[in-house]
């Protein structure tokens, strides 16, 4: 898996990505190609590049995989659907290689569909070599564990604070936050009131 080659690194340190076992699935010669081409100017091979889901589905039952690159919308069965599959398909290691999903014009409700399919991320295209870089290691490092919860199995679908990608927080931790602070700050006041 991708995690052990980056496991122990400073933010700082040098990734090599040389030794990843990569599969790329979409249906756009065009976006496969970028796709491609930038994974191997990271210095990371890719191993298996698919136009479908059929396609990767054999890979996948047959190859170890340490990462893949799924497209979200592709004719017949798409992207949503392979990931699903793959996290319920028992296939040891691979249902639980981390999965980026790659899409444009992505709504919240197929954001929400990408979350509950079981994948670790989701970029948006098209996108830069330094955001699919930061993505790449950020799910390296993502140490969530995986839940079967309901027909859901995959990693765990929240994120704690200052756990998302670069470090970010989410907008309701920081709603939170500033919600702790008034409450600190008003019984501090009415404190000081009664004094």
């Amino acid at each position: 898996m991708l995690t052990p080659l980056l496991e122990g690194l400073r933010d700082s340190a040098v990734v090599n990505l040389g030794g990843a076992v990569t599969l790329v699935v979409d249906d756009s010669p065009f976006s496969l190609e970028l796709t491609t081409q930038a994974l191997m100017g990271f210095g990371m091979p890719v191993r298996y590049v698919c136009h479908s889901a059929p396609e990767a589905m054999e890979i996948l039952k047959d190859h170890t995989v340490d990462l893949l690159f799924v497209d979200v919308e592709m004719p017949g069965m798409d992207g949503l659907e392979l990931v699903s599959w793959l996290r319920r398909s028992g296939l040891d290691p691979n249902a639980f290689a981390p999965v980026i999903m790659t899409g444009g014009h992505v709504r919240k409700d197929k954001l929400n569909r990408v979350r509950d399919c079981g994948a670790n991320f989701l970029l948006t295209k098209p996108f830069s070599a330094t955001t699919l870089l930061e993505r790449i290691v950020w799910t390296a490092r993502d140490t969530r564990p995986f839940l079967e919860v309901g027909d859901y199995f995959g990693p765990d679908r929240r994120f704690r604070s200052g756990s998302g990608p670069g470090g970010v927080e989410r907008r309701a931790d920081l709603i939170r936050k500033a919600e702790l602070e008034a409450a600190r700050a008003a019984e501090k006041a009415a404190a000081g009131d009664e004094a």
